[in-house]
């Protein structure tokens, strides 16, 4: 048998067995990452539920600051829009959909570019002390087959991400208040 046909039913083989695991591959995924920041939950709340300020602590929105955006709407409230278009970062929009004042902000992410997707992404506070504040963050969608295949590794780099950027969240927020 010639080299070429071996790889060439190897290449085969590894797709053919991708395709059958997607199958039997959950297609929904739901993150939640937690950080303790040391100081009161209204600061922390007030910042989190302003849309640009993640501009300066979301890693994904870091990987391009040259990126072109536009913004509809009042930030903080129901209906504010951030849309995004980069080469890098892609494009797509955040807009808020549900508001807790205090407590929790809801928002939905539409991915246009470089793949059509959408997620569901919340971000909640709760008062632990008066200078304690545990903020959970999760973000929950779904993989349509046969990308399903790379959820674990999809989830794997969401977390680690959203550990980052919570991590850059609580050191702006902790130097904030001295």
């Amino acid at each position: 048998m010639s080299l070429i046909l071996i790889i060439f039913l190897s290449l085969v083989t590894i797709i053919v067995t991708a395709l059958i695991i997607g199958l039997f591959t959950r297609k929904e995924y739901n993150i939640i990452r937690e950080i303790c920041i040391d100081t009161s939950s209204g600061i922390v709340f007030n910042y989190v539920k302003m849309l640009k300020n993640q501009d300066n602590f979301n890693k994904w929105v870091m990987v391009e600051p040259s990126m072109k955006k536009e913004f509809t709407g009042t930030d903080g409230t129901v209906g504010f829009i951030y849309a995004w278009n980069g080469k890098k970062a892609g494009a797509g929009e955040l807009e808020i959909k549900h508001l807790v004042e205090g407590n929790s902000i809801e928002t939905e992410i539409r991915f246009i570019r470089p793949f059509v997707a959408v997620a569901e992404v919340k971000m909640t506070t709760e008062e632990l002390s008066e200078n304690q504040t545990k903020i959970t963050w999760s973000n929950k969608s779904s993989m349509k087959y046969p990308m399903n295949v790379l959820l674990p590794l999809a989830e794997k780099i969401l977390a680690r991400d959203m550990d980052i950027s919570l991590g850059m969240l609580k050191n702006i927020l902790e130097k904030k208040k001295v």
